[in-house]
């Protein structure tokens, strides 16, 4: 028994090249992404893959293992994740919260405390460095001038050099993450502030049982963000100490710009690729919160 296909004209674009398949919108969408993706793949996956190749050799890792400067920029890592972002985000937080208020010199504050964020790293960074100096440093000249004392050291101690690093970063950061949670704020319905007026509710109750419910998703999401964000970020640490004194304040991002400089590029790309186990969960987390 002889059967007949009857193919429609759907099937018969489906199975015809592929530019008879796409709509002017969509090629030229393919047009204007190729440059894109031509400057991605050799920027930024071609550098990668070659890195990963360069370290690949075990002997780099027990060499990096064997350095004990790499178990101290791992330390100090740890203490800029832990610290530094848990004390930039809590901050944030309660800084939403004064931010968002509807006040004319409020308005204006907000406009010089979002400067340092605006403002490139290198020369913020580098004014901080400059007044930090021992002998000539705008920091000390004020001790001196009311004190009558010298002031101490700041950058020939690492803990005082790391603690400086990342009071910096805070600093620098903290405006655009006072932004998001600003945002999140300003989401949240007000009649529910309204009626824990009329119950007699505290601030500290309407925190506890309006906004913290309401921003707790985003915060956390904002947290391990800027956690990936700053495993990658070299700029508070390397501008400001250089990894000094004595290569004791590293981070493990400085620390493969180290090698780096030292023609090491074996042991640069191995410091690098010992920050993914740290880097790896924290985006698994964040895609999982965001996926709810």
């Amino acid at each position: 028994m002889a059967t007949m296909t009857v193919m429609t004209q759907d099937d018969a674009a489906s199975r015809g090249p592929l530019s008879a398949r796409l709509t002017t919108p969509q090629i030229w969408g393919v047009v204007l992404l190729t440059p894109y993706m031509l400057v991605f793949l050799a920027f930024v996956v071609y550098p990668v893959c070659y890195g990963l190749w360069l370290a690949r050799h075990p002997s780099s890792y027990v060499a990096l293992y064997n350095d004990p400067i790499f178990a101290r920029a791992a330390v100090n890592t740890l203490i800029f994740l832990v610290i530094g972002i848990n004390c930039k985000m809590l901050v944030a937080l309660f800084l939403s919260g004064f931010f968002v208020q509807s006040r004319a010199w409020i308005r204006w504050l907000s406009v010089l405390f979002i400067l340092p964020w605006a403002v490139p790293s290198i020369p913020t960074i580098l004014s901080v460095r400059f007044m930090l100096n021992p002998e000539w440093g705008m920091v000390n000249q004020l001790i001196f001038k009311f004190t009558g004392e010298d002031g101490p050291n700041w950058l020939n101690d690492p803990t005082i050099a790391l603690t400086m690093a990342i009071l910096v970063h805070i600093w620098k950061s903290l405006p655009f993450w006072t932004l998001i949670l600003m945002t999140g704020r300003l989401a949240i319905a007000q009649d529910l502030f309204e009626a824990a007026d009329v119950d007699g509710a505290s601030w500290w109750q309407k925190f506890r049982f309006i906004t913290w419910p309401s921003l707790r998703t985003l915060y956390l999401t904002c947290t391990l963000l800027s956690m990936i964000w700053t495993l990658g970020d070299f700029n508070s640490v390397y501008l400001l100490t250089g990894g000094g004194p004595a290569d004791l304040t590293h981070v493990l991002s400085t620390l493969g710009i180290r090698y780096l400089r030292l023609d090491q590029l074996d042991m640069s790309m191995a410091a690098i690729v010992c920050a993914l186990p740290l880097v790896l969960p924290l985006v698994y987390f964040m895609m999982k919160r965001l996926s709810r």
